[in-house]
C-alpha cells in the first residue's frame, strides 16, 4: 500500500511540471517549455519551435524570429535574439496590448514587424486599400482583427474586429 502511495506521489509531482516553461510559467505552445530566457540560444529556439516565418535583423544586431500559427492559429510568437546570440524574450504578437497599438498613421512595415504575418491580404481596388486579418483570442473566443492600410501610402487608415463565423 505505501508503494502504491509513493508511486502515486511520484506521478503527480512529474505531472506538476507538465505545462510549464523553464521559468515556472505555463507552457501556451508546444516548444516552450524547453527555452529560458538568458539561457537558450538561437539554436534551441530553432529546435524547439521550427523554421521561422520571417528572420529581421536590426541594425543593432538584434534578431527576431517570427512564429505565426495560423491561418486558423491565433498565436504569434516574436522571440528577439541578442547579439550573443542569446534568447532575452518572447511574447505573443496578437495580445489585446499590441493590436491596440495598430494606429491610424503607422506603416504597413511597422504593422508586419508589431502583428507578424497577416492570416490574409484582400485588396479592395475601387476603395484603393488592402485589408490585412489576424485570428486571435477574446475572452477564449475566436475573433478576427482587420487593418485596413491605404495602398498608395502603405499606412493605416483604421482597424476593425469582426467574428469570423459571419
Amino acid at each position: 500500500m505505501r508503494r502504491m502511495a509513493a508511486g502515486m506521489m511520484i506521478l503527480l509531482l512529474g505531472l506538476s511540471g507538465l505545462g510549464c516553461d523553464k521559468d515556472g510559467r505555463p507552457v501556451q505552445e508546444l516548444g516552450l517549455e524547453k527555452l529560458a530566457v538568458g539561457i537558450s540560444a538561437e539554436g534551441d529556439v530553432r529546435n524547439a519551435m521550427g523554421k521561422p516565418e520571417t528572420t529581421w535583423e536590426d541594425e543593432d544586431g538584434t534578431r527576431i524570429l517570427e512564429y505565426p500559427k495560423g491561418p486558423e492559429g491565433s498565436r504569434t510568437w516574436i522571440f528577439t535574439i541578442d547579439t550573443n546570440g542569446k534568447l532575452t524574450g518572447y511574447h505573443q504578437a496578437l495580445s489585446p496590448e499590441n493590436l491596440a497599438r495598430v494606429k491610424p498613421g503607422i506603416s504597413r512595415d511597422e504593422v508586419r514587424r508589431l502583428l507578424g504575418k497577416p492570416r490574409t491580404v484582400v485588396n479592395f481596388s475601387r476603395l484603393k486599400e488592402e485589408v490585412w486579418d489576424y485570428r486571435y483570442l477574446e475572452n477564449q473566443e475566436s475573433r478576427l482583427f482587420n487593418v485596413h492600410i491605404e495602398q498608395a501610402t502603405g499606412r493605416v487608415t483604421r482597424t476593425s474586429s469582426t467574428d469570423p463565423r459571419n
